[in-house]
């Protein structure tokens, strides 16, 4: 996942000690110009290269895959997260034309002219780096939401399994994958999301159980589960649509069907095939669905599976849903 390596990062005073503490040691092991010359090398050097970094570390947004941009975009506003990495870029390279231009007025002088310089220039380095203060506070929070989503990868097929609460998602999920279910927390649900995987012909498929993002209608979502329900847009190779027509799961089957028709409708400007799935059919089969199972007796759960993977009709050199 492209978020979870991402280093911590640090504020502006951590930065700045850091940076000004380790020039004081490499004044302490010289003397006269040379001092504060090395003071000026090694602050500089610091502050620039750790701002470089925080900025380098990122992915570049304008070519990640549109699900993660979609789903980072739900959770951080990326146009501001951008704005702060572009304002720590200058500040990095402010830092570098500082000391370009200090570095001159340190040769061919006395201690302590060269002494004043260079202080001058820390302070004004540190006008730099503080005033990216607020950016640096930005990027270190947008940090700690992404890195914690669910491995989920938009080069490997997906299967999004989708319907009211209570229809038997879940237990399908763990039915048809392996036991090394992952079960994560997005940031604007507290609901888990479970990401499932199973293997088809060498094939490593995720089967993706989104609670609060695709059960329930979308006038009942907030915007920022709605945008989070788009990127699952982005992702979804097919979506299997479980329903209940027993209503034994608490809601009616007239609602489970609206919702199945607004999820198909997202989902369809993009060709992504949509299962109607009556799960419960030990039950009650009263439904017009593409197939009947029962997780409870274990009927039809395997051809469900089949069906979807077979819906997926995935080629590895070429994603049928992110074709162009």
């Amino acid at each position: 996942m492209i978020f979870e390596s991402l280093p911590t990062t640090p504020r502006s005073e951590e930065l700045l000690d850091k940076a000004f503490s380790r020039a004081a040691r490499s004044g302490r092991s010289k003397s006269g110009l040379e001092a504060q010359q090395s003071m000026l090398q090694t602050a500089s050097s610091i502050l620039a290269d750790n701002l470089e970094n925080v900025v380098t570390q990122w992915p570049d947004f304008g070519t990640v895959d549109p699900f993660y941009y979609e789903l980072a975009d739900a959770i951080v506003d990326v146009d501001e997260l951008r704005q702060s990495l572009s304002e720590v870029t200058w500040a990095s390279r402010q830092v570098w034309s500082l000391r370009e231009e200090y570095q001159p007025k340190l040769r061919k002088t006395d201690a302590d002219t060269a002494r004043k310089h260079r202080k001058q220039a820390f302070a004004r380095m540190a006008d730099v780096v503080e005033e990216v203060g607020d950016d640096l506070e930005r990027i270190g929070e947008a940090r700690d939401a992404l890195k914690t989503l669910p491995d989920i990868r938009p080069d490997e097929p997906a299967i999004v399994v989708a319907g009211y609460p209570n229809v038997g998602k879940s237990s399908f999920v763990n039915r048809v994958t392996r036991a090394d279910n992952e079960i994560a927390h997005y940031p604007f649900t507290t609901r888990g999301v479970h990401v499932g995987h199973f293997d088809r012909d060498r094939i490593r498929y995720q089967i993706i159980d989104t609670p609060g993002l695709l059960d329930r209608p979308e006038a009942d979502r907030n915007d920022i589960e709605r945008q989070a329900a788009s990127a699952l847009e982005h992702l979804g190779d097919a979506v299997v649509f479980i329903v209940d027509a027993s209503e034994a799961c608490g809601y009616p089957l007239s609602a489970q069907l609206a919702l199945r028709d607004a999820v198909a409708e997202r989902f369809e400007e993009r060709d992504v095939p949509v299962l109607t799935v009556n799960n419960k059919s030990d039950r009650s089969r009263d439904v017009d669905a593409d197939h009947q199972m029962s997780i409870e007796t274990d009927e039809g759960v395997d051809s469900v599976l089949d069906a979807a993977v077979d819906a997926v009709a995935w080629r590895p050199d070429i994603p049928p849903s992110r074709q162009e």
